[in-house]
Formats: C-alpha cells, sequence, structure tokens
C-alpha cells in the first residue's frame, strides 16, 4: 500500500512540474507576443505631426482631385500601436480618418485599421516589410459602397526617409486594380 501511495505521490509531483514547465512556456510566449520590439520602435519613429498631399482617384482615366491635410501620430498602449489621426478637406466638407498600426510578433507582420467619417465600415489590412524598398505592401478588404460587397485593397506605405512617407493604395474596379490615392506625408518641423 506504501508503494501505491508513493506512486501517486510522485505521479503528482510530476504532474505538477509539467503543468509549471507548461505555465513558464506559456508565460513566456505571451511575454514575447506582447513585448514590443525593433518593428515596434521603426513604427514609433514616424511620431509627430506631418502635412499630407493628397491625390485621389475615384475611377480609372477619371481626373484626380487633390487635397491637403495633416495627420498626427501617437505610440499608444505602451508602444505596442500607433495611431494616427487624419484631418482635411474633402469637397468642401470636413474630412476625419483614425488608423490603427501594429506589428504582430507571432505572425511576423504589420496590421493596419482605418476608419473615417465618410464611411461606416473598417478597412483592414496586413502587410510585410521589404528591407530593400522600404516598404510595407498591405493587403486587404474595405467596402465598395457602389456595390455594398467587400473590395480586395493594396497599400504600398515607403518610408522615403526619416521626414518623408508615401502611401499609395489600389483598389479592384470591375476586375482591373487601379491607383485610388496617393499620399506624399512630410513631417512638419
Amino acid at each position: 500500500m506504501k508503494r501505491i501511495c508513493l506512486a501517486l505521490a510522485l505521479a503528482g509531483v510530476l504532474q505538477l512540474s509539467a503543468a509549471a514547465q507548461d505555465d513558464a512556456a506559456m508565460q513566456k510566449a505571451w511575454m514575447e507576443y506582447a513585448t514590443p520590439g525593433p518593428m515596434h520602435k521603426m513604427i514609433a519613429m514616424a511620431d509627430g505631426t506631418w502635412n499630407t498631399d493628397v491625390t485621389f482617384w475615384m475611377a480609372p482615366g477619371a481626373p484626380p482631385s487633390k487635397m491637403t491635410g495633416s495627420c498626427t501620430n501617437k505610440m499608444i498602449l505602451g508602444g505596442r500601436y500607433q495611431e494616427t489621426r487624419h484631418t482635411s478637406d474633402m469637397g468642401g466638407q470636413p474630412f476625419e480618418g483614425i488608423g490603427i498600426l501594429g506589428y504582430d510578433n507571432i505572425k511576423k507582420t504589420f496590421i493596419s485599421t482605418w476608419i473615417d467619417n465618410m464611411s461606416t465600415g473598417v478597412m483592414t489590412l496586413e502587410g510585410k516589410w521589404d528591407d530593400a524598398t522600404r516598404t510595407v505592401t498591405f493587403t486587404g478588404k474595405s467596402t465598395d459602397p457602389s456595390t455594398g460587397t467587400d473590395c480586395n485593397v493594396r497599400e504600398v506605405v515607403k518610408w522615403v526617409d526619416d521626414n518623408h512617407q508615401i502611401m499609395e493604395m489600389y483598389v479592384m474596379k470591375d476586375g482591373t486594380e487601379f491607383k485610388n490615392m496617393e499620399i506624399h506625408l512630410t513631417r512638419k518641423k
């Protein structure tokens, strides 16, 4: 009987030890997931206020419309995400947009969301960094208000230097991708 009790006690100790190891591994994984790293520091380099020079096209071959505005970027939630707030005037209407940019340590991908006062939907994009071209190419979905369906979106953000960025957005129209928007961002001094 003593041997059975000793064996059961030993099995319980081994289970506790395995559970503690599992807990430690899980805690380590969560810490790696939650800790801002080099990509978050790179995102933070864009903190500050920027002038925006925007060109957009409503359809392939349509004449471009232009507007200027500004945006302010700031890291939030302990340096894990960057919030951007855009303001301008679009066709005589005040325009406001809010984006959240993050980097997922596990997926090794950038995540972007966008909302604005010209819609009620949320655009979500994911993208990868290309060190050679200093760009993130995002892909994702947005709602096409003319059809009420999702449309594919591709966005390319180029970090020209510490004070200049270029964002190009491409959307699908009748099965063909076209450039819908281009924004030149220049850091305010």
